[in-house]
């Protein structure tokens, strides 16, 4: 090889500065496999009663807002309680795993694109939240933080089938926290995709959020959740003393 090509082909492959970092991922149920994990959306206000106990507009739609993926927190896990906050809260959602995607896709086709459904946690820093809330400031210190976004394991489509209906709900310390039905969403898991992908493109790899139901709560030191969503393996996380 001439020393030109030798110099292009070392441009090419540039020296990490750092150690390459890893990609988060989420075991696949039943499965010695993984998701590699892309991106991290979220449906805010995606059911009707959530958005009454909040005392929010119940006549304006649900938005997007996204937590990096290294944020992810797998099954049985023991995480801190989170700095800043006096008012850490759970929210229970179904969360979607997309095996395709693209731009603009119909309610009709967008179901084909997700590879799997997974139970998670949104949890929320609410204090936090509330203050950006009131400054019209953005929402990342209230909702993007250190392990908010605990996952379980992602069944397959091919396991589950599709999840539009079902019991949704959460224990904390072995008592309901929060219930609801799958079905009460605004926007179910086919809309949720096709407006996404008017503003982001979706891809292998995403995993969205999809809104939870009434019955937000307070989570402190010591506290253990269990979520729970019918056909889907459970998550469970404790909060460290």
């Amino acid at each position: 090889m001439g020393s030109g090509r030798l110099q292009a082909a070392q441009a090419a492959s540039p020296a990490s500065v750092i150690p390459p970092l890893p990609v988060p991922a989420l075991p696949v149920a039943g499965q010695n496999a993984i998701f590699p994990v892309r991106r991290v959306y979220c449906v805010g206000r995606n059911y009707l009663a959530h958005i009454k106990e909040l005392n929010h507009d119940t006549r304006e739609p649900p938005f997007f807002f996204q937590k990096a993926r290294d944020m992810l927190v797998q099954n049985n896990a023991a995480i801190p309680y989170p700095t800043l906050t006096h008012d850490y809260e759970h929210e229970i959602e179904l969360v979607l795993a997309m095996k395709s995607g693209g731009m603009n896709i119909p309610v009709s086709d967008a179901e084909n694109h997700i590879y799997g459904y997974a139970v998670g946690l949104d949890m929320t820093r609410r204090d936090l939240q509330k203050q950006a809330q009131e400054k019209r400031q953005p929402w990342e210190a209230g909702k993007s933080f250190d392990n908010a976004a605990p996952c379980g394991s992602i069944v397959p489509v091919t396991k589950s089938g599709h999840l539009n209906k079902g019991r949704i709900h959460l224990e904390l310390n072995g008592q309901t926290a929060a219930d609801g039905n799958l079905e009460d969403m605004i926007w179910s898991p086919a809309e949720i995709i096709a407006h996404l992908s008017t503003a982001f493109e979706i891809a292998a790899g995403d995993l969205i959020y999809t809104g939870t139901p009434r019955a937000v709560g307070k989570v402190s030191p010591g506290d253990k959740l269990a979520a729970h969503i019918d056909g889907l393996p459970s998550l469970r996380i404790s909060i460290l003393s």
